[in-house]
């Protein structure tokens, strides 16, 4: 593709949309995620998140031919983000010694780079269907979606401070993007492709699931010291 000719153009433009539509999941992963830690860690949380999600997104660019021939790639992935929603809905109030939780640095990295290397294949194999190609446009989208990530993650942290119900939201959505991974994986293309309903249940069932077990879990937690007073 020539550089910077009509075609070029428009497919820039293409990538920018992509990334404007994607880069909002990413953005409320990193600022659920920071969201405990104390707030001189909260701004470094961010930024190394975004990075660790860039450069892992990096690897899976330059191995999305590879990565689209591998079965069950999307499903794997929005199973494994199912979880993740869970996780940042679901304050379990973890033992030290179970690993690192997500009120501490480390654990909020580990928790933003996995949420992003599995939200992060819709948004590959996006790029680089729309740059057909061309690595130019492929690295200026990664470059483009560097600010996006950081600033939405900025304001989405500042509103969950003020308006605690964006948790649950935050949840929400990666659940649904999730649940779309998973209705788009062309391994079960036999029981989406005729079934609205298998689709819809697919949607329902995520997301009522992660905020209902999400709901459980923390009213469990909370009830558990009143017991054992």
């Amino acid at each position: 593709m020539e550089l910077f000719s009509t075609a070029w153009w428009s497919a820039l433009m293409a990538i920018i949309l992509i990334d404007l539509v994607l880069a909002g999941d990413n953005a409320i992963v990193i600022a659920l995620a920071a969201r405990q830690l104390p707030p001189h860690l909260q701004r470094r949380a961010i930024m190394w998140g975004t990075v660790g999600a860039i450069v892992v997104r990096t690897i899976m660019t330059l191995c999305v031919v590879w990565l689209l021939k591998i079965p069950g790639l999307m499903l794997v992935g929005g199973l494994g983000l199912v979880w993740i929603a869970y996780k940042l809905l679901a304050d379990t109030g973890e033992e030290e010694h179970s690993g690192p939780a997500v009120n501490t640095f480390w654990g909020a990295m580990k928790t933003i780079v996995v949420a992003d290397a599995l939200m992060g294949i819709d948004n590959v194999l996006g790029v680089a269907g729309a740059a057909h190609g061309a690595m130019d446009l492929v690295v200026l989208g990664l470059l483009i979606s560097v600010p996006i990530v950081v600033f939405g993650s900025t304001v989405v942290l500042k509103l969950v401070e003020r308006f605690p119900v964006i948790i649950q939201l935050g949840s929400a959505v990666l659940a649904f993007t999730a649940a779309k991974m998973i209705v788009n994986e062309p391994f079960l293309d036999s029981v989406y492709d005729d079934s609205a309903a298998a689709r819809i249940a697919t949607y329902v069932l995520a997301v009522g699931g992660v905020l209902l077990l999400g709901w459980w879990t923390n009213r469990r937690s909370s009830a558990t010291p009143a017991q054992g007073e």
